[in-house]
């Protein structure tokens, strides 16, 4: 179980990303923290004035997760991503597109520049960051342009040389005009060169430069100026810090670093996708008190990719694995393509291997008992349903739900759990098109026939859920529903266990229906406890889907009934509010927070609402 006020105070007092969940392990919120131990306690005190909203979030949350980094920077950029990934609940303003921009640098040009960009491309330029500041990379561009000479128009060279005059920045001794010609091809690029380097961190000299210039105006009590080569330093300081969570090469790879002590382990995987970080788990390991660390991470990575159904490019480790070359051999077949092997040596990568073995050990060290527990919670329940069932390499559980309401919008359900914990990403809805009418078997014949139909496509993707089979199949209900999953799997010749979960008078699990035998199940046991989660997780999941599908339709043919309230704000209201009910008590002001609003569409709504109120008395 989750103790909150240990985990508060095991929280480092170091930057990085907490990530917090509700009980049924959703993340509804992902913050950054310069002190991850001050920023997390803060939500628990009970003195704290919050707003209505963040109380809501905090009385949801069950637990909490945290990443370390090494600089606020990479902290920021991190919840960045996964904010992105995750999209929680309660991050209200970091849910746009917000995107952090780069420095890019031109090196495939003759006369190659500097300037901002928003997103990373693959052109043959160079990018550095992502970083917090535009304006501190402009400052630094200026910097960079002024100090080794560069150009910072948009001018095709050499074609446009010599074709107008030169520019203003000439003019004041701040560019050598390369549009005339004034200075070589091989000059140019021989000064881009140094800029490259001070933009990689050596900076040193012009630190040491401009902190004398800084230094001699204030003797002479010039602050302006003095705070004008500051404020350059800063900047500097800023756009070369080093940060480790993006990268420009766009790849997919894992990260796998180890701590260990005595006979236990814990391996850390980041999970790198388009370049970007966008998760991370960790991994317990007991046995390895006499094994070699390359023994340990060659079973962890063969345990751990025979049961995953993605596999990324690389694979970075810290030393050579047992058995390399065969392993690496065996992921590049399962993945359909070369997986290469990568042992980060030096510089950022290195960085970023060592970041991963970090958070390793601060699991070890601080979470040791409750990854035991963990383990014998998820693995340890499909353990207890594998022995129970006399099954053997159970890991992926799919489980299904029908929901209706005397047959109107009937909707279907499909939740997924990998070695005993979910695995939301493949989850999937199914509004039902063939049934009309409360015939929850008929539903259920045709949600299950298009999800296996569906998997024997071609060219489906490693990310496609429907592409990998289960290896049992959990039914919510009893004989008739199981038999009609059968019935299905029979048909399209697929040989997948079936497994009822059978409910007593009062709707609680009392057992497993396998093989059309009733099995007893030990109510205070591991399995018991999964299988109720599971049951509980696919009913949820459908009842909220049934609930979104009836409110869409409801909140459509109200709002089409106000004035000024048309397509594009219909649609921004329904995505703003998750409820008629909360359109219906808005504010004016919180209706003009959406910005397809203004104070009259906002007005007739609050108008419309208070006229229907007044009508009911």
């Amino acid at each position: 179980m989750f103790n909150l006020e240990e985990e508060l105070r095991k929280l480092p007092e170091k930057p990085g990303v907490y990530l917090m969940h509700d009980k049924t392990d959703e993340i509804i919120y992902v913050g950054k923290a310069i002190s991850l131990k001050n920023r997390v306690r803060q939500y628990f005190q009970k003195s704290r004035r919050v707003t209505p909203k963040i109380q809501r979030m905090i009385d949801r949350i069950a637990w909490f997760e945290y990443i370390v980094t090494d600089s606020e920077l990479e902290a920021l950029v991190l919840e960045c991503n996964l904010i992105k990934e995750h999209s929680p609940r309660y991050n209200t303003m970091l849910k746009d597109s917000k995107a952090y921009p780069f420095l890019k640098a031109t090196v495939q040009e003759a006369f190659p520049r500097f300037f901002v960009a928003h997103e990373m491309k693959r052109d043959g330029s160079r990018y550095f960051g992502p970083f917090i500041s535009s304006r501190a990379i402009r400052d630094t561009i200026e910097l960079a342009n002024r100090l080794f000479g560069l150009r910072n128009c948009h001018k095709s060279l050499p074609k446009d040389i010599g074709k107008e005059r030169p520019c203003l920045y000439h003019q004041i001794g701040q560019c050598p005009a390369p549009c005339q010609g004034a200075v070589s091809q091989e000059e140019y690029r021989a000064n881009f060169d140094k800029a490259l380097k001070f933009l990689q961190g050596d900076t040193k000299g012009i630190i040491g430069e401009l902190t004398e210039k800084m230094n001699r105006a204030a003797e002479r009590m010039q602050f302006e100026k003095a705070a004008s080569y500051r404020d350059l330093i800063e900047s500097v300081r800023q756009v070369t810090e080093k940060q480790k969570i993006t990268s420009d090469d766009n790849e997919d790879r894992d990260i796998v670093a180890m701590a260990r002590g005595g006979d236990e382990a814990v391996v850390q995987v980041f999970f790198i996708r388009g370049g970007k970080m966008l998760g991370r788990d960790y991994f317990y390991l007991t046995g390895v008190e006499e094994e070699e660390n390359s023994a340990v991470i060659s079973a962890f990575i063969k345990q751990m990719y025979a049961g995953t159904p993605y596999i990324p490019k690389e694979i970075w480790t810290e030393e050579e694995v047992d058995d390399a070359d065969a392993i690496f051999a065996w992921l590049s077949e399962k993945r359909g393509r070369k997986v290469y092997s990568r042992i980060p040596k030096r510089g950022q990568k290195e960085r970023m291997l060592e970041l991963a073995k970090q958070n390793a050990y601060l699991v070890l060290t601080k979470d040791a008992e409750k990854l035991k527990e963990e383990r014998a919670r998820t693995i340890g329940a499909v353990e207890e349903i594998q022995s129970l069932l006399g099954l053997t390499g159970l890991s992926r559980i799919e489980s299904y739900d029908i929901s209706n309401i005397n047959g109107f919008e009937t909707v279907g359900s499909m939740v997924v759990f990998e070695d005993g914990k979910a695995k939301k990403n493949d989850y999937r809805k199914f509004r039902i098109r063939s049934v009309t009418g409360p015939d929850d078997y008929a539903a259920m014949e045709e949600l299950l026939t298009r999800r296996f139909e569906h998997s024997r496509r071609e060219g489906l993707s490693e990310m496609d859920s429907f592409r990998h089979l289960p290896d049992i199949i959990f039914m919510d209900g009893g004989k008739g529903q199981v038999h009609v999953a059968e019935k299905v799997l029979l048909k399209l010749n697929i040989t997948i266990p079936v497994c009822g979960m059978v409910k007593d008078d009062r709707h609680r699990t009392r057992g497993l229906l396998f093989r059309d035998e009733e099995i007893p199940i030990d109510t205070h046991g591991r399995g018991f406890h999964l299988i109720t989660r599971i049951q509980d997780e696919t009913h949820r999941f459908a009842i909220e889907y049934h609930k979104q599908i009836r409110s869409r339709t409801q909140v459509h043919s109200i709002l089409d009934d106000i004035p000024t309230i048309g397509e594009t704000r219909r649609k921004a209201l329904m995505r703003h509010f998750s409820s008629l009910d909360d359109i219906r008590s808005a504010t004016v002001e919180q209706l003009l927070s959406i910005p397809e609003m203004n104070a009259r569409s906002a007005s007739e709504v609050v108008n419309f609402f208070q006229k229907q109120e007044k009508g009911k008395s």
